[in-house]
């Protein structure tokens, strides 16, 4: 299930799912130590003996955010209750403190009592057992702990703060569900501990007058120890709840200002998805540089494992977005988090954790022989070198290049450099960018000439013209034999990938694939160039999805998620950033609007994807549009941005070069 709101601030990260209930929650980093493992921490209302879990079925919902925000604008209306609850969640900025305030409306015309509840299912440290839980009866709050870890519930409604009824217990054990079936009869047995396994839920009462409304809050403070927790509880009753909401809104609100220049020229919906992107990207990063993948934990339920990993590549490219968008102490902070990462050998791992550890991998160090095998995927490398000296260009910021030079830059051009196929000249074999084959991938190739000619940039700053040339060398020779091998004449486009057996036959692998998109992407060949064109007119023929739906596919016959074995309809589900990668191209080709125009149309298909709150998952089902894998995806997101970023400078290029402007008066 789809994460439609998240909201974070760099320490902090709750998701929400399509229901509007709390499924995950990252402390102290994004990512890592997920205190709810994906499971319902639940919401709920009581009403005239009435009770409805926000996970229902029976509510109408509309789950977005407030205009240019990290603060959610929820609204549910439950037709057979007669309510309408209108909610705001934020997490605070300087601290870690997660706000929700609730507006009930009472749609009937007499007096009613409702009862709201908030359930924590616990799993501190990530595991459920060895927990406490326990009513604070001064503040009548709730805490749980499980070592250096505390996490505080409380709430306000009527004249003093604090929960109106609490209980305590156990769950998944001896039989028991949890404290949220107490919930149900719209009454708290009040226990006041529990050790274990447990959860715990509290709830606050309000008189609704007759078609009036009431309003209510709840609070979760995060630390290490209780008395962090203690004093956010403090924080909150000092300052106010709704000051500490404003705080964040007008925050948020000066963070994605201003504008890049021309964003007027886009349609309301594309301006909106763009500035939401922003917000929905930055809290999938960790204040310590992290650059999440996604942070989705249903995604356990397909391989044991999640994406909440740094990605060297994924990173470096959404670093490179959040660059042009005016953000460079993100990109700068990445820099800083991987620049200790570079192994011996000179290049980085398949990914990492939060904390800079090394992250789980499926790539062997063994080769079928059982000698040596980089488990890499060499792209990875040579992206985060090429995003480096973009970076410098644009900030010259040579303090921190002095930092990464010896430690990233000369290990990683060195290896580049060396790392090469005998007997074409190309990069040697590596995992490709799906992580799924290992060859000679056309997508590595046009990386690894862009990594080596950064590193060749970056080296003459510092002096060492001697390494200067000979990176250069190696990307003028890859070049050539890239031409000469990647090429094919028998089919009119490169191939893919290469491999190349005992014996030096080099053998092409001719399946279309998104990725080839690379060629122009790292400015290996131009996009204009008439190989390259016919290599991308295949591409969008043969990948486009031929359903209503559309979007392009990441190769022919994609097993990932795969939803029909209708190859020829249906070569595999449309993701995200391979439709805009298509976009991509026909904005560095267009000479005019008309050539802009489908990068435009490709553009809206992506915003008409996305989840009302403008979360892009990973793909789409072919069929139905509905997400698929991981959501929200950071690549996605950063990949819009700097597509969005792409399209609005050629459309000034045309505009200056004499073609009729297409931006507002």
């Amino acid at each position: 299930m789809p994460r439609d709101l998240p909201i974070g601030n760099g320490r902090l990260l709750l998701a929400f799912d399509r229901t509007y209930t709390l499924r995950d929650v990252y402390f102290p980093r994004v990512g890592q130590e997920n205190h709810a493992q994906g499971r319902l921490n639940r919401f709920g209302i009581w009403c005239d003996g009435e009770f409805a879990w926000f996970s229902d079925e029976g509510w109408e919902r509309d789950l977005r955010y407030e205009e240019r925000t990290l603060v959610t604008d929820v609204r549910l209306h439950h037709p057979r209750l007669g309510l309408t609850l209108v909610c705001h969640d934020a997490v605070a900025l300087e601290h870690d403190l997660w706000i929700r305030r609730v507006t009930v409306r009472n749609e009937r015309p007499i007096p009613r009592t409702v009862r709201l509840f908030l359930h924590f299912d616990g799993y501190l440290w990530g595991y459920a057992d060895g927990e406490t839980v326990y009513y604070e009866p001064t503040a009548r709050a709730l805490v749980h702990y499980k070592g250096k870890r505390y996490f505080w519930f409380s709430g306000w409604a009527g004249d003093r703060p604090g929960y109106h009824c609490f209980a305590c217990g156990n769950k998944a054990f001896r039989g028991h569900e949890g404290t949220w079936r107490d919930a149900e009869d719209g009454v708290l047995s009040g226990n006041p501990i529990a050790q274990g396994s447990v959860d715990s839920i509290g709830g606050l009462e309000l008189v609704l007058p007759a078609g009036g409304e009431g309003k209510a809050t709840f609070w979760m403070a995060a630390g290490l120890r209780f008395a962090d927790v203690y004093r956010l509880h403090q924080t909150v009753l000092q300052l106010g709840p709704e000051a500490l909401l404003t705080r964040v809104r007008r925050y948020w609100q000066s963070w994605i200002e201003p504008d890049p220049p021309g964003l007027v020229s886009l349609s309301p919906t594309l301006q909106r998805l763009y500035r939401q992107s922003l917000l929905i990207l930055r809290t999938q990063i960790d204040e310590g540089g992290a650059i999440l993948a996604a942070n989705d934990s249903d995604i356990l339920q397909f391989g044991r494992d999640t994406y909440s990993y740094v990605w060297p590549r994924d990173g470096a490219l959404i670093a490179s977005a959040l660059l042009d968008a005016g953000y460079p102490e993100l990109a700068r902070r990445f820099f800083t988090f991987i620049g200790d990462l570079v192994t011996h050998y000179g290049f980085f791992l398949h990914k990492y954790n939060p904390d800079g550890s090394a992250g789980s991998s499926w790539h062997p160090w063994a080769g079928p022989t059982g000698d040596l095998q980089f488990p890499i995927q060499e792209d990875s490398t040579a992206l985060v070198l090429m995003t480096l000296w973009d970076y410098y260009r644009k900030t010259r910021d040579l303090e921190l290049l002095r930092g990464l030079y010896s430690s990233v830059v000369v290990p990683c051009g060195r290896f580049l450099a060396s790392y090469r196929d005998p007997v074409t000249g190309l990069p040697a074999p590596s995992y490709d960018l799906w992580e799924e084959r290992r060859g000679i991938h056309t997508f590595t190739v046009a990386a690894v000439v862009a990594g080596l000619r950064a590193a060749a940039r970056l080296a003459r700053i510092f002096g060492d013209d001697q390494f200067a040339e000979g990176w250069d060398r190696a990307a003028d020779g890859i070049r050539a034999a890239a031409s000469r091998y990647l090429f094919r004449t028998e089919l009119g486009r490169f191939a893919r990938m290469l491999t190349v057996d005992a014996q030096g036959n080099v053998e092409p692998d001719p399946t279309i694939d998104a990725s080839l998109a690379g060629l122009f992407l790292f400015g290996l060949f131009p996009a204009r160039d008439p190989r390259v064109v016919a290599t991308m007119q295949a591409v969008e023929e043969r990948l486009w999805v031929k359903t209503p739906v559309g979007g392009i596919a990441r190769y022919e016959d994609d097993y990932y998620y795969q939803m029909s074995r209708d190859i020829e309809r249906i070569p595999g589900n449309p993701w995200f950033i391979c439709t805009l990668w298509l976009a991509d191209w026909h904005i560095a080709r267009a000479t005019s609007p008309a050539e802009l125009a489908r990068a435009q149309e490709l553009l809206e298909w992506v915003a008409a994807h996305a989840l009302p709150s403008g979360v892009l998952a990973e793909q789409v089902h072919p069929e139905t549009g509905e997400p698929l894998s991981v959501s929200p995806l950071s690549w996605s997101h950063g990949t819009f941005i700097a597509t969005v970023l792409r399209y609005l400078e050629r459309e000034g290029q045309l505009a200056a070069a004499g073609w009729p402007s297409f931006l507002a008066p």
